[in-house]
């Protein structure tokens, strides 16, 4: 079991950057392959970001790759997203998952959620 939970969200101009974290508790984090997620209002849950279990293997969307960076601490049972030239349309709440066994871009691979951090990018 592992319980998640984002931090880092908040309102931020065009161009501008936000970091955020997402919190695991368990010993197993680093067992677990994690990703972001997020959702736009009035669209469907989106892929953003993946990162294996020790890191060797990332995966964006298109709309992210370049400008947005998933990393993991494993001894601090952390998961980052670095987001970098924010636009208005990366507004969204964003949610971090983990599951020990996908490697998916859907979010029916992922067992484990966090709550969602909001994230608000102004013109």
């Amino acid at each position: 079991q592992v319980q998640l939970v984002e931090s880092g969200g908040g309102l931020v101009q065009a161009g501008g950057s936000l970091r955020l974290s997402c919190a695991a508790s368990g010993r197993t984090f680093g067992n677990y392959a994690m990703a972001w997620f997020r959702q736009a209002p009035g669209k469907e849950r989106e892929f953003v970001a993946f990162i294996s279990w020790q890191g060797g293997t990332t995966y964006y969307a298109h709309s992210v790759k370049g400008r947005f960076t998933i990393s993991r601490d494993n001894a601090k049972n952390t998961v980052y997203l670095q987001m970098t030239t924010l636009k208005p349309e990366d507004t969204a709440v964003y949610y971090c998952a983990a599951d020990p066994t996908t490697s998916s871009v859907s979010d029916v691979g992922y067992r484990f959620w966090g709550q969602g951090t909001q994230v608000t990018v102004s013109s």
